[in-house]
């Protein structure tokens, strides 16, 4: 169990980070940058990690069952919405409470969804849940608070307000992203026991199954992201900005994000089966829940709360204590018998 937490926690690390090389981009649009992102994480990056890592690559996927495809595939494509919904709600309320609510809003619903594959745990591990996950809810409307009274302060400054869009606009963003992007915690336990079997069976060690559920759910999730960006790069006329002195930085600055936002999802996968029977919504809550926690220090750590009133940060650091006391309450449970 210990281990598992730790790769959970290790994973929502990396997971928290992911955006932060975006803050140093230079000469891109918003297009640019999450165009060529979503292009390496979702295509390039997974397709390598499968075909290098995964003996008998093509046997285990050629073989696995139609309606497993369908329920990876379907579930995959609504993460890949969420995803790209919560990339455009960061650049209206910023990385910190942009990361919480829609971490939020995933650990609440997503970490529920495995129990239509997986079944319901015994009574007293299933209301543990349930209260851990109802302490993370209260820590989301804490930040969910903070962001409001941030926005009026920040009103007060032209420039400022000039380069952000409307908090409650960010915020709606980044809920129903929330919700749509649940889709990855379903395809993760969809998927996990054919694959894990095939991947045995093919003689792979047992981290590697967690790089062949990535395959699916990825390349699935990235299709939607291709055709938006696809056409956001052309409305916006943005293909010319890939034409500046700093592309080379620019690349290798997104190619680091979409590593470790592939590698936190690989890493999940892999804490969620160390995890045990409840794993993929323990697992999912820890790993989610440590995303969150990264994500709004690295969030005060870039100032993004500089000119926040001591009240804002006051509901912040109240949501985050929250949502930290939550996700030890549902660790807690998979202690229990």
């Amino acid at each position: 169990m210990t281990e598992g937490v730790l790769l959970a926690i290790f994973a929502g690390l990396m997971l928290g980070l992911y955006a932060l090389p975006e803050k140093f981009t230079k000469g891109f649009k918003y297009e640019n940058t999450w165009s060529l992102f979503f292009l390496l994480t979702m295509f390039v990056v997974p397709i390598i990690a499968s075909v290098t890592l995964i003996d008998g690559f093509v046997s285990i996927f050629s073989n696995m069952p139609t309606d497993i495809w369908i329920k990876m595939g379907l579930t995959s494509f609504l993460w890949g919405v969420g995803v790209m919904m919560w990339s455009k709600a960061i650049n209206h309320i910023g990385l910190s409470l942009g990361f919480s609510l829609f971490i939020g809003t995933i650990i609440l619903v997503g970490s529920v969804l495995p129990f239509i594959e997986d079944g319901l745990p015994p009574t007293n591990k299933l209301t543990t849940i349930l209260l851990g996950l109802f302490v993370v809810l209260i820590g989301i409307f804490a930040n969910g608070k903070a962001g409001f009274i941030r926005e009026k302060v920040e009103k007060d400054n032209q420039e400022n307000s000039s380069q952000k869009g409307s908090m409650a606009t960010g915020i709606l963003i980044a809920v129903i992203g929330g919700l749509l992007a649940t889709g990855f915690s379903y395809a993760n336990a969809a998927g996990r026991p054919y694959l894990h079997e095939a991947s045995q069976a093919a003689g792979n060690a047992e981290w590697v199954t967690a790089v062949a559920v990535m395959f699916p759910i990825f390349i699935s999730g990235g299709l939607v992201m291709t055709a938006y960006f696809l056409w956001q790069l052309t409305t916006k006329k943005a293909w010319g900005d890939f034409k500046t002195p700093a592309f080379g930085k620019n690349f290798v600055l997104i190619l680091v994000m979409a590593f470790f936002h592939y590698a936190a999802s690989a890493l999940f996968a892999f804490a969620a089966y160390k995890l045990g029977a409840s794993g993929n919504t323990v697992g999912y809550a820890i790993f989610n829940t440590s995303c969150v926690v990264t994500a709004i220090i690295s969030g005060i750590i870039t100032k993004e709360w500089v000119k926040a009133s001591p009240k804002a940060r006051k509901f912040l650091y109240v949501g985050l204590s929250c949502m930290v006391i939550g996700i030890v309450i549902v660790a807690y449970s998979n202690s229990l018998a």
